[in-house]
């Protein structure tokens, strides 16, 4: 397998993007999963790190299956798989309720793991957007659209693994990907690692604990 786990998956990633350093960038994990992973490239790059709180909308009787994503903000942007959708007739009302229970997810997870952690600006800033691994890449391609609007001057996608239809699809969406494994046919994100445990909830915090959201130039 290409990664013992996800914190080895940060380091080859981090090793790939050392070329960033120098641009002075800040890290944004998408949580769960994704944290880990960000948080060894942030401490290689010396740079801030952050959460990008976006949720699957899976489909109501089979839930790891995305109908869409929606990502936090003053307006939150939802991003639908419409071809999903119509394929399995979901109704507007069905759709609705699952994504009013990923963003009261989002709001639980948002309180529980920021509090009142500070946020770093973006404007102007490279961005580098971290999960561990993508499969259908709606929640990647929300968080993607909601970091767009936030003004920085690049924004990179770093993944250990991604199918590459997935990834053709997502380069619109960004600058540059950086993606250490791409195969077809893809399987699952889990079957590229020798342990990929579900990361808790204390995880995140601790992580976050130890990577300040704010570099000391205060970007």
């Amino acid at each position: 397998m290409p990664f013992i786990d996800r914190v080895d998956a940060g380091r080859q990633l981090a090793r790939a993007l050392a070329p960033l350093k120098n641009e002075h960038p800040v890290v944004l994990a998408l949580p769960r999963g994704g944290v880990p992973v960000a948080a060894e490239i942030a401490a290689a790059l010396a740079a801030p790190l952050d959460l990008v709180l976006v949720r699957k909308i899976g489909v109501p009787f089979e839930p790891e299956l995305a109908m869409a994503a929606v990502v936090d903000g003053p307006e939150p942007i939802v991003v639908r798989n419409d071809d999903v959708i119509a394929m399995l007739a979901i109704s507007e009302e069905e759709f609705a309720r699952a994504r009013d229970s990923e963003l009261a997810e989002i709001e639980r997870r948002r309180k529980r793991y920021l509090g009142d952690r500070p946020h770093p600006d973006l404007v102007g800033r490279t961005v580098i957007i971290v999960d561990d691994g993508i499969a259908t890449g709606a929640t990647v391609r929300a968080a993607l659209q909601a970091t767009r609007q936030r003004n920085p001057a690049r924004l990179v996608l770093a993944v250990p693994v991604a199918p590459p239809q997935v990834l053709e699809a997502l380069r619109g969406e960004v600058d540059e990907i950086v993606c250490l494994e791409a195969p077809e046919p893809f399987g699952a994100i889990g079957f590229f690692y020798g342990d990929f445990r579900q990361v808790s909830d204390d995880e995140v915090i601790e992580l976050l604990a130890r990577h300040p959201a704010v570099s000391p130039a205060g970007g």
